[in-house]
């Protein structure tokens, strides 16, 4: 509708995303209309009593309306912010998350600056966790491993624009059938943990959109934890560290499993939120 200004373009939106139960309405408007105007948000202030063009207004009807639909915000704007670093994301894999952010810094703690270490990521979708460690290491190498070849292309493409590609590869295959365990000097995986039962009852943005397999756990949300101790008990190298993200529930269990199986050095770490986010273990040197 010709007339109107980004101010009330705004307000219009926040009330639709507010109808449709988003907590931050306002903020993700003032997100959403930028990215259709292709200007930084702070510009909307400077230019809050401008008109908007038919166009504009069109393509922020369209992006309002995906968005109260639930569908996540990171996959209308097609990029989320991870570690300082900006990830391709959409429904080929899960959108890389704030609370992940604690695996990469547990790694990095690991992994002596200037070492020209091997870093596997088990489970790798977007590819996150491995480009962030990487970025931050650049005399490191690694491999993501994972089993969904739509994840594996975008993980591909984000090591791409990254520039990370002449020092990471993807495998195409689940870690069952990796053949470079006894290769790594450190492990990281963020694998399925929800518990089967309560897969229905997360937000529509995680049930809807993220890959189901790379949510669900099964049962208890341990097959995944149960999966890879075994196989890094006797595969790993001797030193070589392990680090899991885990459920906010998850500390015990995932501990218990790791102690059964003889890794050591087993700590835990919490996100920004306070919550049991990470587990590091080792295993040990023979």
């Amino acid at each position: 509708m010709p007339g109107k200004t980004y101010d009330i373009l705004l307000a219009e939106g926040a009330a639709q995303l507010r109808e449709a139960g988003i907590d931050t309405a306002r903020l993700e408007s003032r997100w959403l209309l930028a990215h259709v105007a292709g200007c930084q948000s702070a510009d909307l202030i400077a230019r809050g009593g401008d008109p908007v063009s038919d166009e504009t207004i069109s393509d922020f009807s369209d992006v309002i309306a995906r968005r109260a639909t639930r569908e996540p915000l990171q996959h209308i704007l097609g990029t989320t912010e991870f570690y300082g670093l900006d990830f391709l994301s959409d429904a080929r894999a899960l959108i890389p998350r704030p609370d992940s952010e604690i695996v990469v810094e547990a790694a990095l703690a690991r992994i002596p600056e200037g070492q020209p270490v091997f870093v596997a990521d088990l489970g790798t979708g977007s590819g996150c966790l491995l480009s962030a460690i990487l970025a931050h290491r650049p005399e490191a190498s690694g491999e993501g491993v994972e089993a969904s070849p739509e994840a594996a292309t975008l993980a591909r493409e984000n090591l791409s624009r990254l520039g990370l590609s002449d020092r990471a590869s993807i495998h195409d295959g689940p870690w069952s059938g990796w053949q470079k365990w006894n290769e790594a000097d450190l492990i990281v995986s963020n694998p399925p943990y929800i518990v089967s039962a309560e897969m229905a009852g997360l937000m529509p943005e995680v049930r809807d959109h993220d890959p189901a397999a790379a949510l669900d756990g099964g049962a208890d949300g341990l097959d995944a934890y149960r999966e890879i101790v075994r196989l890094g008990a006797t595969a790993m190298k001797p030193g070589a560290w392990l680090v899991f993200e885990i459920g906010y529930d998850q500390r015990e269990s995932v501990s218990g499993l790791l102690e059964m199986a003889g890794f050591e050095a087993i700590s835990c770490l919490n996100d920004l939120g306070g919550n049991d986010r990470a587990i590091v273990a080792q295993r040990p040197v023979v």
